[in-house]
């Protein structure tokens, strides 16, 4: 792999807890011989890191999150772009981009990609976007500015939240765009004027971090007070996670049964799911465990006995991909349960290696649930057989490896 290769991944914020996929991909890169500078829209508001992101070398770049916060310094990213011979043309693709999209948001952009392509940090010689909406429009204007070519990652809520005429020119301004469930996948080739530079990859899982678990998870079954089922979810507190629904699957459970369920992360709807499980008569069974980082959730992962995850699409068309939290907890063979949207089905068949429920549907999801805490054996079943997919067909070094790949054919052709 060529040395003088430099890659400037353009993020929209760094670091962040809840994209993990997101940081051990960039030390993969990284170990595979590519050198990295990060460019972010945002800076981080997590109060908490995971160890992946000590172990990444690259530099952070900010770039102004807000354009009337650092005006000097995007008044003096325009003076300097105004000689070079890619600003026109990208002021044309703004001023065509502007009646379609008349935002703050699509001046910020401009604006932020006028700072990165007269700063250039780190001299690199290729962009990559991280997000096909926000990070991938900054990084298109700032590749015409500066002659350099780019690529893009694109994942769940930047590819159903983004309009198709915006998804599909930036197809075509982008040398190639990878994604990393099939859905996602198809819907971005049927776009596509060259179906060709759309690629499928799964982020996988650094196993490495979430090796074999040797324990063995319980046989509770629900029927002792002083020893309950244990349940956990790892997510953010965002409507697409579908957290009210899964707290009244949770009050749907017959009296009888005894499980306690445990929430790690943090956003925006916590307070509302805390009163939701308060009116539902089920906050006594509940903790909050607020964000944590990777140590602390993996631990999680080995102690309790169920999985759940209640994926919904919103209003707006953002949903997930394929939850990288369900990997995980696959790999240490803890049974899930989940619901049908997007990727999550290319990871867990209902019956064979998990249970797959309809979104929006607590009493479905209730039921699901109620047959995994009466049961461990299927429990037990189930976690073995999603490990044996996860460790068969999830491993991030094969994603790596195509990356690399990716890149290695651009410049060999260059």
């Amino acid at each position: 792999m060529p040395t003088d290769r430099k890659i400037a991944v353009v993020l929209k914020g760094y670091p962040r807890l809840s994209e993990t996929f997101i940081a051990q991909e960039l030390l993969g890169l990284e170990r595979a011989g590519i050198e990295l500078v990060l460019i972010s829209l945002r800076r981080p508001t997590d109060g908490k890191r995971h160890p992946v992101h000590d172990e990444i070398r690259a530099d952070v770049h900010y770039l102004p999150e807000y354009l009337h916060e650092e005006p000097l310094r995007v008044l003096r990213g325009l003076v300097r772009c105004l000689p070079k011979p890619g600003f026109w043309r990208a002021l044309g693709l703004f001023l065509k981009d502007l009646p379609r999209d008349f935002s703050r948001n699509r001046f910020r952009r401009l604006g932020q990609a006028l700072v990165l392509a007269s700063e250039w940090p780190g001299q690199p010689r290729w962009l990559h976007a991280h997000f096909i909406h926000t990070p991938a429009s900054v990084t298109a204007y700032a590749s015409v500015i500066a002659g350099t070519p780019w690529t893009c990652s694109a994942h769940a809520k930047d590819i159903w939240t983004s309009p198709d005429w915006e998804l599909s020119e930036k197809l075509g301004l982008a040398r190639w765009t990878v994604t990393c469930t099939r859905m996602g996948y198809e819907h971005l080739r049927s776009l596509a004027s060259d179906k060709s530079k759309v690629h499928l990859s799964y982020h996988g899982l650094d196993l490495d971090r979430f090796p074999h678990f040797d324990g063995t998870h319980s046989n509770r079954t629900g029927s002792d007070p002083a020893d309950p089922v244990r349940i956990v979810s790892v997510g953010r507190a965002v409507g697409k996670k579908g957290y009210d629904v899964l707290l009244t699957a949770l009050a749907k459970l017959p009296a009888e049964l005894h499980w306690r369920f445990e929430h790690i992360g943090a956003g925006e709807l916590t307070g509302q799911l805390k009163t939701l499980a308060t009116e539902l008569g089920v906050s006594d069974r509940i903790v909050w465990k607020g964000a944590l980082d990777q140590t602390d959730v993996l631990a999680h992962y080995r102690a309790s006995d169920i999985f759940a995850l209640a994926c919904r699409i919103t209003a707006d068309g953002d949903r997930d991909g394929l939850p990288n939290v369900l990997v995980e907890a696959s790999s240490q063979r803890l049974a899930c349960v989940s619901t049908a949207i997007s990727g999550v089905p290319e990871l867990l068949e209902d019956g064979e290696n998990g249970r797959v429920v309809p979104s929006e549907d607590p009493q479905a999801l209730a039921v699901a649930l109620e047959e995994l805490i009466r049961n461990p054996a299927l429990r037990h079943r189930f976690g073995d057989a999603a490990e044996r997919k996860v460790r068969g067909q999830f491993d991030h070094h094969t994603s790596i490896e195509q990356l690399a790949g990716l890149f290695a054919s651009e410049w060999r052709a260059a």
